[in-house]
């Protein structure tokens, strides 16, 4: 008996203390201050992408993720005394941008380059390249791009010009498609470019000539890349410090995540660059990257080195798993592959880098190994052939979760449009180069020039569009990577700003806002295979926000250029913010 009061004693004893536990746990959760969720955007004017609730007056954002949309009253109910608020007092909040096609990294060697006016005169070039050359007379080799081939005609650029302003070192210029090369006579001499030497690819990776068999300084295609390699104008340190740069501008333009269209030539240093970046705390972006195919002699192994890229070259931020495929050149150079003779060329309707059979051996093993597949097709042969290679694809695996993206479509015949939707292609392309192409017309004929970027007649068939801005490739410098100024340009078919500029036929082909839009968020990250997590304001989806300081659907179409990026968020954090006067 004595024993049983004793535990009854010692029970109460623990309940009490138990109770007391409760109280003062009570208490102190009572006492806790209400921290609230990290971020809120107010009274902002939010176009989230979600065809269920297409606007919203407010988002939260929790970490890296958005956890409520909707109006100011329920995004405020969620606001404690440590949340960031921002009320936006109407300003556009959108998702942010995805570039769909570009070169980070590989863009990153050339950021702090010799930069030229692609639009700009012959002399103004020799003028610039001699600017440079004064300003940096340490540097033993001047290394720049941006140049328009067709502004010299059809004899391109030649090493005279630059020899007239640097003959002391070499001077190698990239040309704004980075599919050709301006070369000085101590370049060439640099390297050992002779009479004697042969075309890797003839008509298509070649040294131009002139009459008596010498090397003018115009490199085409593989040639110019080979210079480039064998003059050492990139380094891993260059590059990090490049990419990083171009990483800011991106964010700076609203950018958050891009896919990388392909970093050649990098081999084993490319994890290592992209590391050092991530580790580094520059890596503000995401990237989905490719692995490319140099040439015909890399068709037997192309995917299995995709696959292997798949599963060794990703980080925290980066990815690179798909695989890309260049399949044609550019129509500036005639090397895109037509139809047709190019217009004074006789014999020239360009070329293909593989052989039909080859670009569809390397799709159709893509798609049995589920890699996502993205084809350089510019002129309208090379489009034909890749939709052929797709065709052949989806009829041997049809079960395959392979996504096919055919990018820069600058020509496309008509029997080729439908196929687009009927084999769910998604068409890439850079809004920008749909200004008017006074150069490039003289290449090609009136039939043709007619069938330049056929983006809304793709529209109107269903067809997935992405925008990307194939920087360093753009035609436009560190400008180019602009969401906005594309927009516009895709929207007018003019050059930014000027109404009274010439439109590129046809005036039908111009696009509506939203489909602009889209093609820069959620059907961008379609593209990516990303668009459960990025691309619309969802809640779930990762907290990658900008806001404009103006609606881009009420905005005249020639001021939506100025339109000015007030914040970008990626990953629920703040990534750029413009300075205010």
């Amino acid at each position: 008996m004595k024993l049983k009061e004793q535990n009854m004693k010692i029970l109460s004893g623990v309940i009490q203390l138990s109770l007391l536990a409760v109280t003062v746990v009570l208490t102190s959760c009572a006492k806790e201050p209400d921290l609230g969720v990290d971020m809120v955007f107010i009274n902002a004017r939010a176009y989230t992408l979600n065809d269920d609730m297409p606007w919203a007056d407010a988002i939260a954002i929790e970490g890296d993720s958005i956890v409520y949309v909707g109006d100011n009253e329920g995004a405020l109910a969620l606001a404690g005394e440590n949340t960031e608020q921002h009320d936006l007092a109407g300003k556009m909040l959108l998702p942010g941008f995805i570039d769909a096609h570009m070169h980070p990294i590989a863009g990153g060697a050339y950021a702090k380059a010799l930069s030229l006016d692609t639009f700009g005169t012959v002399e103004a070039w020799v003028q610039s390249i001699s600017d440079y050359a004064e300003a940096n007379s340490n540097t033993p080799l001047i290394f720049g791009y941006g140049f328009l081939s067709t502004t010299f005609g059809p004899t391109g650029p030649t090493r005279q010009l630059i020899d007239a302003v640097v003959a002391d070192r070499p001077v190698l210029i990239m040309d704004e498609g980075f599919h050709g090369a301006w070369a000085n006579t101590k370049a060439l001499e640099a390297l050992n470019i002779t009479q004697d030497t042969a075309d890797p690819v003839p008509g298509f990776s070649y040294y131009k000539r002139d009459a008596t068999g010498n090397a003018t300084g115009y490199l085409l295609e593989g040639t110019a890349g080979m210079a480039m390699a064998s003059l050492n104008v990139i380094t891993d340190d260059i590059v990090v410090d490049g990419a990083a740069y171009v990483i800011d501008v991106l964010n700076s333009y609203g950018v958050t995540s891009v896919f990388d269209a392909g970093a050649i030539g990098y081999g084993e240093s490319l994890h290592t660059i992209l590391k050092r970046l991530e580790d580094g705390g520059d890596m503000t972006i995401r990237i989905v990257g490719s692995y490319r195919p140099g040439g015909p002699d890399d068709v037997e192994m192309a995917v299995e080195r995709a696959d292997h890229s798949r599963s060794t070259i990703k980080g925290d931020r980066f990815h690179y798993r798909v695989l890309k495929i260049m399949h044609d050149g550019t129509i500036e150079g005639r090397t895109a592959a037509m139809f047709e003779d190019y217009q004074g060329e006789p014999g020239n309707s360009g070329k293909t880098v593989f052989t039909e059979e080859q670009i569809t051996s390397m799709v159709v093993r893509a798609a049995q190994k589920q890699l996502d597949v993205h084809i350089h097709a510019l002129g309208e042969r090379a489009v034909h052939e890749a939709l052929n290679a797709v065709e052949a694809a989806r009829g041997a695996h049809p079960a395959s979760s392979t996504r096919y993206t055919i990018c820069h479509i600058e020509v496309i015949i008509d029997q080729d449009l439908p196929r687009f939707a009927e084999l769910d292609v998604i068409a890439q392309s850079t809004p920008l180069w749909a200004s008017y192409d006074a150069y490039g017309k003289q290449f090609v004929s009136d039939d043709q020039f007619n069938r330049y970027w056929r983006f809304n007649s793709l529209k109107e068939l269903g067809v997935r569009l992405t925008w990307g801005s194939d920087f360093p490739a753009s035609g436009a410098g560190m400008l180019g990577m602009s969401p906005i100024l594309q927009m516009e340009i895709g929207h007018t078919r003019q050059s930014p700003g000027e109404p009274d500029a010439p439109i590129q036929p046809r005036e039908s082909e111009r696009l509506d806002i939203d489909t602009l839009i889209r093609g820069y968020t959620i059907d961008a990250a379609y593209q990516l295979h990303m668009e459960d997590e990025i691309g619309s304001l969802e809640v779930g989806k990762k907290a990658d926000v900008v806001v404009l300081d103006g609606n881009l659907f009420e905005k005249d179409a020639y001021e939506i250029h100025n339109t000015q990026v007030i914040m970008t968020v990626m990953d629920g954090a703040i990534v750029y913010e413009a300075q205010h006067e």
